[in-house]
């Protein structure tokens, strides 16, 4: 038994972590230490890895500090470098491997995919879930559920868990406690459906887990069904261990002491304490109303029944009931019980507030938090003066003489009363900040603000209406207004490319390549999605004009080369395009993208050359999203992970073929009303966020979904166990059409609510003129909260059904006597 000593001291020190443990569990292993394991009957969780991207950095980051906690269930957790380790089975050829594997000494238990083991709690919860595997059951119907019950009534009690989502914190909760419990208890888990029906709930569609106790050890005859307790709170280690530790507690404790000198041993649990007084005379009936009452309140608060007629029982005669909150301090408050009711919703309704006042206490503590983001940042440093450093100050003064004697000049046009106004403020003079050293070398160039706030004259002068406005001045040449996005990498990104001259004017073909391979102005090409390249019959064409005027609206976003020799006919045939064309170069490793051109306007052509830049099939950023949805069709979304290569052993084709074949599709008439798109998780680390908040998880990459955004709720997730390919798409996404596939998962619209209750203005205004604000809610959220408040009501109906089902038979009404 020492091994379960071991694993109660184990879920002590999750209850109060060790102050001297900083050191990290994770190993990395040698080739000794290995064999030593292997040969062990040690249980083990290892990575083998070889190459480690930003998506591998994050996993082991979570891999290490999962090793400081399956530490304390003597589970060792560790790493394989296999460049110097080649374990043969595990040390595959991929340059990115994942995936982690756990053993008992040297058999192998069971494998994961990192993208499975995303973080801590999802590596503890199916590290324990896969440990314990043989130990838990698994119920899918009521009858399953019955037969559990049959086997163990006289024996053990029950803890059945609803598990909606493997891999979150309630799982690791759970697995936790049925280490330490295990052989206390039957743990049970289940998904929902008809078992928790069985049990009284009725939405069996809530993402909420839930956990019920089933005291079946009491229950002797195999014709009583095993009466059941609902855990209210939420599933986490502390809450469970408190919910069980009071189940194992008397249902109702007597005492001859007043409620303040009331010794119990679990006043650890910090557990509420109903204090009922009694007397001789009526002590059997006021027993009987006390164990009813305990029954109701089952795991939420402790009972105890005490005696008037002992000496040290000091109560007062007025009030036959108190009560005391958990904390330190908490006062016994007095007052008189008239029936069970009245004191299951005094009782809930005091835990509710106590946790209202908690979250009331946080609210108050985040008060100056305000909704926006980027508003609360400026206002927490509202008193503190920004030092603009190398950006100047411009006047209605000194405006015209210093943009008259710049070649280049920079200007930010802000207002101090707007967030985002100093929130770019400060992004503006880190970019001075970054690009002095390298502006040194170019002549007048320069980056300032002004202050609209005070020069509004000079700013409307200059036709600038919205704020923040940044533009470009040069000489000769009417202003740049950028259009880009306002972070510090953007805005980099533009202003260095901003002084180069452009279109760059080729005449052979040597010069060509050299401009393609970025050895023509190298530094500014490679912060733009594509090199872009103009070809013309002569320098004489009608076209040149067009293409210098396009190339100064798009200075700043991209570099534009121009090849006016004959020789660009010859190229030009070679590409199967006629002149003017157009081409793009995402580098030399990937196919030109050519196009024929229709010079018509200079709008035209630079409405052309966008288009070209983000291509038929582009990749989908923080930055191109804005873009994609302005387009107001469905997003038909490749998800890739970081690896170039995959098994293709395990049916999965590598990205790139994935690609070239989806890029097939393009044209087509069956996919003219989507918009398709690739993520590749590495270089947009919130696309694995994205698939979380579609999916519920991350499926096995490459991943293809359907999203419906700004137009519908569902998301679609093509099979995973299918081939990515052409046919089999079109094929699907036909299904999708004629509605005969399920949506994957939905995409909630959640309400942004005030931070604190009374932010809530719009329920200020509906008290004074009842409906003004309601009827400015959209009436579809309006149904939503209308049905959520109705599902409120009737949780409490059914919550309250689900506890008197199973009660042991009580009298229906006790009799009236003088005390309960």
């Amino acid at each position: 038994m020492a091994w379960y000593v071991c694993l109660v001291l184990s879920l002590g020190l999750h209850l109060k972590p060790c102050t001297t443990v900083n050191a990290s569990k994770l190993k990395e292993l040698t080739r000794e230490s290995f064999l030593r394991i292997m040969q062990s009957e040690k249980t083990s969780f290892v990575y083998f890895g070889n190459h480690v991207t930003p998506t591998i950095g994050l996993f082991l980051e979570q891999l290490e500090k999962s090793a400081n906690a399956l530490d304390d269930y003597g589970i060792l957790v560790a790493k394989v470098n296999c460049s110097e380790i080649p374990v043969p089975k595990y040390c595959t050829k991929e340059l990115v491997m994942k995936k982690a594997y756990l053993f008992r000494g040297s058999e192998l238990m069971k494998s994961f995919v990192t993208d499975t083991v995303f973080d801590v709690s999802a590596i503890v919860a199916h590290v324990l879930f896969t440990v314990l595997f043989n130990e838990l059951r698994i119920v899918q119907t009521p009858e399953e559920l019955w037969s559990i019950e049959k086997n163990v009534k006289g024996k053990t009690d029950i803890v059945l868990t609803q598990i909606v989502t493997l891999g979150l914190p309630e799982h690791r909760a759970v697995m936790e406690a049925a280490f330490v419990y295990g052989a206390k208890y039957q743990f049970v888990l289940t998904a929902g459906g008809s078992v928790i029906k069985y049990l009284g709930v009725e939405d069996s569609s809530s993402p909420q887990s839930r956990l019920w106790f089933l005291h079946c050890k009491e229950v002797l005859q195999q014709s009583d069904p095993c009466p059941y307790t609902v855990m209210r709170r939420a599933l986490t280690t502390l809450n469970i261990y408190t919910f069980l530790q009071l189940m194992e507690a008397p249902l109702v404790t007597e005492a001859s002491a007043g409620p303040s000198e009331v010794k119990l041993p679990y006043s650890h649990l910090h557990a509420p304490l109903l204090f009922l007084f009694s007397q001789a005379d009526t002590l059997a009936l006021d027993r009987m109303t006390a164990e009813t009452l305990a029954w109701r309140l089952r795991g939420e608060l402790v009972v105890v029944l005490i005696c008037r007629d002992s000496l040290d029982a000091k109560t007062s005669l007025e009030y036959n009931a108190a009560y005391r909150l958990p904390g330190e301090g908490s006062e016994i408050k007095y007052f008189t019980l008239k029936s069970t009711e009245e004191a299951v919703d005094l009782f809930r309704e005091k835990i509710v507030q106590e946790e209202e006042e908690e979250d009331d206490y946080n609210d108050w503590t985040v008060l100056d938090v305000l909704d926006d983001e980027v508003v609360d940042t400026v206002y927490q440093y509202r008193d503190v003066e920004l030092d603009l450093g190398p950006v100047s100050e411009l006047t209605k003064h000194t405006f015209d003489a210093v943009v008259k004697g710049t070649d280049i000049i920079v200007v930010l046009f802000f207002v101090r009363w707007d967030a985002v106004s100093m929130a770019l403020l400060q992004s503006f003079k880190e970019v001075a900040n970054t690009l002095e050293g390298m502006l040194a070398g170019v002549p007048n160039t320069l980056l300032t603000s002004v202050d609209c706030g005070e020069w509004a004259d000079l700013c409307g002068s200059e036709m600038v209406s919205s704020f923040p406005t940044i533009r470009t001045y040069r000489r000769w040449e009417p202003p740049q207004t950028y259009r880009g996005m306002l972070g510090a990498e953007a805005l980099h990104r533009y202003i260095s490319r901003c002084h180069v001259l452009l279109p760059v004017i080729l005449f052979s073909e040597d010069e060509v390549w050299s401009f393609l391979k970025e050895d023509i102005y190298h530094r500014y090409t490679s912060l733009s999605p594509g090199t872009v390249l103009g070809l013309l019959s002569s320098v004489q064409d009608p076209g040149r004009f067009m293409f210098e005027e396009a190339a100064r609206v798009l200075r700043g976003e991209t570099t534009l080369g121009l090849f006016v020799d004959h020789q660009a006919e010859k190229w030009a045939k070679n590409y199967g395009v006629q002149l003017p064309a157009l081409f793009v170069c995402r580098g030399l490793d990937v196919p030109m993208e050519t196009y024929s051109l229709h010079l018509s306007s200079t709008k035209e052509l630079v409405a052309d050359i966008q288009r070209a830049l983000h291509g038929s099939f582009p990749e989908l950023t923080v930055e191109t999203l804005p873009l994609y949805l302005d387009i107001k069709k469905p997003l038909l979304l490749l998800f890739m992970g970081d690896d170039e290569k995959i098994n293709k052993d395990q049916g999965v084709l590598e990205n790139k073929d994935v690609r070239a074949d989806l890029h097939s599709l393009i044209g087509t008439k069956q996919l003219e009303s989507y918009k398709l798109c690739w993520i590749h998780l590495g270089r947009t680390p919130v696309g694995r966020a994205v698939l979380q908040s579609y999916l519920g998880y991350v499926p096995q990459l490459p991943a293809l979904v359907l999203s419906h955004l700004g137009s519908g709720i569902e998301v679609f997730l093509y099979p995973p166990e299918a081939l990515l390919m052409s046919d089999t798409v079109l094929q699907w996404l036909d299904r999708i059409e004629r509605q005969e596939e399920q949506p994957t998962g939905f995409i909630l619209d959640k309400n942004w609510g005030p931070p604190v209750s009374f932010y809530n203005f719009l329920s200020i205004m509906d008290q004074q003129l009842p409906g003004y604000a309601a009827q400015r809610t959209p009436e579809s959220k309006k149904r939503g909260m209308e049905a959520e408040h109705r599902d409120k009501q009737s949780g409490h109906t059914e919550q309250g059904a689900r506890d008197i089902k199973h009660w042991p038979k009580q009298p229906s009404s006790p009799h009236q006597h003088y005390e309960l």
